[in-house]
């Protein structure tokens, strides 16, 4: 089977979406939804949406700053600029939409305080304002005549054909050959390369492998940030997040002895960003020799925390724990990925007409370390702006072509344990504090993994594709990772026979 479309949009979190309203009423548009529309990090968003929005205390140029300082200065300046001055366009827009933020009993915006933020400019709907946002922008998508939107459908293979683009994609066990002029990729991050992460099953870095493959370039993937409060039961490799805004509310960090410890690390304490804070909670751990780590806001009213953060009190009590009146187990965890798809201010890449936005997408916006309640402005942002560059050069009348995909309906299923083996190389080489003396031996492993999936002949299913783009986004980290480390390392210590 094949069909034909103006635009395909990879991917239904909070870019995909903002993407598909913001295009033009008249082109053919095809939405692909991994698997469940709501399933993705999107919807997992905690703490909110940061920006400067009707605000007489702030200015984006304190948010650009603040977003400067979290990110090591390694951001972008023209792309976080526009991320901090567009803000209110797309608040404005989600808010016209239906998304339902917070009010105080005056009827103004209540705007929470998170890690590096300097002033209170996070807009949240409880503490599931992901949800908030995916769900209605979704809701206004399956509106639109021009939209389609198919959910479990996995994006297989993708080519660069003619001035065009032909998917494979696999829907309800049948491959279907889908072509457009633009394409965008909004597939989301790399979290299950992991062996503990905060986000969704769907978050295997598809998008990024593909464009990998298709020659488009990629920046920074090692730049990988890790929550320092994912909940910690030691059961579940998918974690329970405790938001940022738990600790803007006033919650404290303690150690093993219950004791709180930030003020011997940073100066700005529990407030401090987030790589900032995962740092110091590993040096403790290696000062105390323990890993048990707490957050606790019980020292707070309860009714006021069970109002704030409903979910997290919610969910918590189901795992046995009362925020209001005790510590709760924490430990940092794979969260969120600043580098990606490389993208100048139209979320173009060096591929024409390809798009890429929200995490997959590398906009310089982040630095070296995300702050809080930027990604999904990250997304509307520069979908919004996607959306325009696509309106303004789009050719409808050039001719679409199909790229000859062959299937093999006798190919075998990939080896068990692939993903297992590769979650483990990269939870031991390169967590928070990246392990030196792993790193070459995962590196060497991972592309021994990835050339066998690459050139083997294997079942194209989820397992086969997911497999295959965990190894990718893998080899790519732990070779940005091992370059970094080798410039580091003085030439009196290498070991060329064996790395390092």
């Amino acid at each position: 089977m094949i069909k034909n479309y103006d635009v395909i949009i990879a991917g239904c979190g909070a870019a995909g979406l903002y993407g598909a309203i913001n295009l033009p009423a008249d082109l053919k548009v095809l939405v692909l939804a991994k698997r469940e529309l709501t399933l993705c990090n999107s919807a997992l968003a905690q703490g909110g949406i940061a920006g400067v929005y009707k605000s007489p205390e702030d200015c984006p140029a304190f948010h650009k700053e603040d977003t400067f300082i979290a990110g090591g200065f390694e951001n972008d300046p023209d792309s976080t600029e526009i991320l901090v001055t567009e803000a209110a366009i797309d608040i404005d827009r989600i808010i016209e939409l239906g998304v339902d933020f917070d009010k105080k009993p005056d009827g103004d915006y209540h705007r929470t305080l998170e890690g590096g933020h300097g002033k209170h400019r996070i807009f949240h709907h409880k503490d599931a304002t992901g949800y908030e946002i995916e769900t209605k922008l979704l809701a206004h998508v399956q509106t639109l005549p021009n939209v389609e939107i198919w959910e479990n459908a996995l994006m297989c293979d993708c080519h660069k054909v003619g001035e065009g683009f032909s998917f494979l994609v696999l829907k309800d066990g049948e491959y279907i050959t889908c072509n457009s002029h633009k394409a965008i990729f909004a597939t989301g991050g790399i979290g299950r390369v992991y062996e503990f992460t905060t986000n969704s099953a769907i978050a295997t870095g598809d998008g990024i492998a593909k464009a990998y493959d298709m020659g488009a370039e990629i920046k920074h993937l090692s730049y990988i940030q890790f929550h320092p409060t994912a909940f910690n039961n030691r059961k579940t490799r998918e974690c329970f997040l405790i938001s940022e805004a738990v600790r803007g509310e006033g919650a404290y960090l303690l150690n093993c002895n219950k004791e709180r410890f930030m003020q011997n690390y940073d100066r700005r304490k529990e407030l401090a960003p987030r790589d900032v804070v995962s740092h110091s909670i590993i040096f403790e751990s290696k000062r105390t020799g323990s890993d048990e780590f707490y957050i606790d806001i019980s020292h707070k009213d309860p009714e006021f925390v069970k109002n704030r953060f409903p979910m997290i009190y919610k969910n918590l009590l189901e795992a046995g724990y009362d925020m209001t009146k005790e510590p709760v187990p924490i430990f940092p965890c794979h969260h969120y990925l600043m580098g990606g798809i490389n993208v100048d201010t139209f979320a173009r890449t060096n591929i024409k007409g390809l798009y890429a936005c929200g995490e997959c997408s590398h906009t310089g916006v982040h630095g070296n370390n995300r702050l809080a309640s930027n990604s999904l402005l990250e997304a509307l942002v520069f979908s919004r702006r996607a959306a325009a560059d696509i309106a303004e050069s789009i050719d409808r009348d050039a001719p679409l072509e199909s790229y000859d995909y062959k299937i093999d309906e006798n190919a075998e299923h990939i080896p068990s344990g692939l993903r297992r083996e590769i979650r483990s190389i990269m939870q031991k080489a390169y967590f928070v504090l990246p392990d030196i003396g792993s790193l070459q031996d995962g590196l060497t492993r991972v592309a021994q993994i990835r050339e066998m999936l690459v050139k083997g002949n294997y079942k194209i299913d989820r397992d086969y594709i997911e497999a295959r783009s965990l190894a990718t986004v893998a080899y790519i980290v732990l070779t940005e990772a091992v370059t970094i480390a080798f410039e580091s390392v003085p030439l009196d210590y290498v070991d060329y026979e064996h790395g390092f």
